[in-house]
C-alpha cells in the first residue's frame, strides 16, 4: 500500500489550455453530464397504455328509430337554425375503441347520400357514430 499516493505533486499545477480548441461554454459542459433517455419511447407507451378508450355503444332499434325520426325533423327545420346537443363516437387513431364526444350547434345541412349531418362551422359527422340527439324545439312537440 506504499504505492498510493495522495496527489501532492499534481494538485497545485495550472489547469491546461488547449492551443487548437476555444474552452467549452459552461451549458455544453453541464449537458455532457445531463442523464440520457436509455429508454427512448417508453414513457409514452406507458401514457398509451393507460389512456382509456370506451367500446362503441349498438343501439337498439328504438334508438336507431328515435335518431332517424330527429334527423328527419331537423332536415325538415332546417331553415329554423334549431340548435341540437349531439353525443357521438369518435373512433380513436392508435387503439380499439374511441370515446363518446358531445357537439352543441346548429345544423347547417343533412346530406342523406352520404349519411352525414354537416354543422354551421363546417364540423361533418356520420350518422352512424351518432349515439343521442337532444333537440328541446322537437322534445316541445312531443
Amino acid at each position: 500500500m506504499s504505492d498510493i499516493h495522495d496527489y501532492s505533486d499534481i494538485i497545485n499545477m495550472p489547469r491546461h489550455k488547449s492551443l487548437n480548441h476555444p474552452p467549452m461554454e459552461r451549458i455544453n459542459r453541464a449537458a455532457q453530464f445531463a442523464p440520457f433517455a436509455a429508454l427512448t419511447g417508453y414513457e409514452e407507451s406507458i401514457f398509451e397504455a393507460g389512456r382509456i378508450v370506451n367500446e362503441k355503444k349498438i343501439l337498439t332499434n328504438e334508438q336507431k328509430e328515435k335518431i332517424s325520426n330527429t334527423l328527419n325533423y331537423l332536415n325538415l327545420h332546417k331553415k329554423d337554425n334549431i340548435e341540437i346537443i349531439l353525443f357521438y363516437f369518435v373512433k380513436d387513431e392508435t387503439k380499439n375503441g374511441g370515446t363518446y364526444q358531445v357537439k352543441k350547434g346548429v345544423i347547417k345541412k343533412i346530406d342523406e347520400f352520404n349519411k352525414t349531418i354537416k354543422f354551421n362551422d363546417n364540423t361533418t359527422i356520420k350518422f352512424e357514430n351518432i349515439y343521442k340527439i337532444i333537440c328541446d324545439t322537437l322534445n316541445e312537440q312531443d
